[in-house]
């Protein structure tokens, strides 16, 4: 019976070893879930910084408008059949909208997070000619000019530091807090400006908005004009253009960008002028996020995505090196070096909150590869083979580093990859079963008959 078990054992070690491999490497993806459940948590300790400090400062920014809002009366029946008389509104956006200005980024701090905000510079001018008032079905004497308002909407009026003001037809016209009971913007300021009965049919108004606005995270912009062009200047070298239109020319370098988009009445899905229903203004805004240039949580989950490649790998070495070697590795070592490949990405995740990504990815890989390439030589008699563990796993975390950079490249250079590591793993691994069966062979002949 002892017999037939030992010669079992003989014939199957391989198999069993490799099985138990398997199944560690598996169980390994357990602690790695935690892993990735630590790098969430701090990714929301991070966003829930940025909307402290962002909450104090202000928030996003969105610039709708202007929208030229007049008030007219319309005669409708009562329940009663009686006819009366109630105010109605019409809208009417400019025909041309020119915004130009500035990007200020500004740079705070909570905790060991970086919040990114701004401060820009903009400046509003265009023109209303010719209201067409006779399209939108409207008599002449019922219209309410005395009542016209200009809107201008933005999210969060804590942004404004200026005293915001209109020029209107050479007219200066100081802006009031909050909207009058409107359909199309929610949140802005709201000024009373003077409009001529004669301008439904002919005439014009010009105006001009100088505007010193702050935010976080991004700016972007309403195209309100029949023509609007948008032309913005940034010292931040990394922005993300957004929205629904992209710049019809950029520039982008180390000093910051420009932009200048160019967008027409044609290519939104609202009118130039309304009475009836509520159009959502903000669905065609676009602009420019302050995009941070390195996330390194993203990173670090995209490292994550490759641990079963790198523990894998790492003990398909190991494997290789003890099979060669007729050095056998204990489970239990197997595990250590598991659990060391696991260490690799709370260091990465770490240092990586206070050292730019590189330089935590480098430090967390020296780190790893030192620890096991030292175990390996208490593991492995002579250098060469804790030398080769040591290699191997230095060349793998290189590979899986190149292959982060790699975006959209990276499906092509990891299939690329992954098939070269097999072809050499199978090229060291041919003479496996041949190497066992001789070492079988040669124990039998020197084992003494019975």
């Amino acid at each position: 019976m002892d017999i037939n078990f030992s010669s079992f054992w003989k014939k199957s070690q391989l198999v069993i070893k490799a099985g138990f491999i398997a199944v560690l490497t598996l169980l390994l993806l357990v602690p790695m879930s935690f892993i990735s459940g630590l790098v969430g948590e701090r990714q929301q300790r991070r966003n829930a910084a940025y909307r402290e400090v962002s909450d104090k400062w202000a928030s996003d920014q969105t610039l709708a408008g202007p929208v030229l809002m007049i008030p007219y009366h319309s005669a409708e029946k009562n329940s009663d059949g009686n006819t009366v008389s109630t105010t109605r509104y019409a809208y009417f956006l400019p025909d041309s909208l020119d915004i130009t200005g500035t990007l200020a980024p500004q740079k705070r701090h909570r905790g060991i997070y970086e919040v990114t905000l701004y401060r820009s510079d903009l400046r509003l001018s265009g023109r209303f000619t010719q209201l067409d008032a006779v399209s939108l079905h409207v008599a002449a004497g019922d219209w309410m000019p005395d009542g016209a308002v200009l809107l201008l909407g933005t999210p969060d009026l804590r942004g404004i530091e200026n005293r915001l003001s209109v020029d209107w037809n050479g007219t200066t016209t100081y802006f009031d807090p909050g909207l009058p009971p409107n359909t199309v913007l929610d949140q802005g300021v709201s000024a009373k400006v003077p409009v001529d009965p004669e301008a439904f049919t002919q005439g014009s108004f010009s105006f001009s908005v100088q505007l010193a606005l702050k935010g976080s995270g991004s700016l972007q912009m309403v195209p309100a004009g029949k023509s609007t062009t948008v032309a913005l200047r940034s010292s931040w070298p990394s922005p993300s253009f957004t929205g629904h239109f992209l710049p019809a020319a950029s520039h982008i370098d180390a000093r910051g960008f420009s932009a200048r988009w160019t967008v027409f009445n044609l290519n939104r899905n609202f009118p130039q002028r309304w009475t009836e229903g509520a159009y959502d203004l903000n669905d065609s805004a676009f602009g420019v996020d302050l995009m941070q240039p390195v996330d390194f949580y993203q990173k670090t989950m995209r490292c994550i995505k490759y641990a079963i490649l790198i523990i894998a790998l790492t003990f398909t070495v190991f494997f290789l090196v003890e099979t060669s070697t007729r050095q056998p590795v204990h489970p239990i070592q197997y595990l250590l070096i598991g659990l060391a490949l696991c260490v690799f990405y709370t260091l990465l995740i770490s240092i990586s909150e206070y050292l730019y990504f590189a330089w935590a990815y480098g430090i967390a890989a020296a780190a790893t590869t030192a620890l096991i390439t030292l175990y390996a030589c208490w593991v492995f008699p002579g250098r060469r083979m804790p030398v080769v563990a040591g290699c191997s796993l230095a060349l793998l975390y290189g590979y899986i580093f190149v292959l982060m950079q790699l975006e959209d490249f990276a499906l092509l250079a990891g299939s690329i990859g992954l098939f070269l590591v097999l072809a050499v793993l199978m090229y060291f691994s041919r003479h496996i079963n041949r190497d066992f069966e001789q070492e079988t062979v040669k124990e039998k002949n020197l084992t003494p008959p019975a």
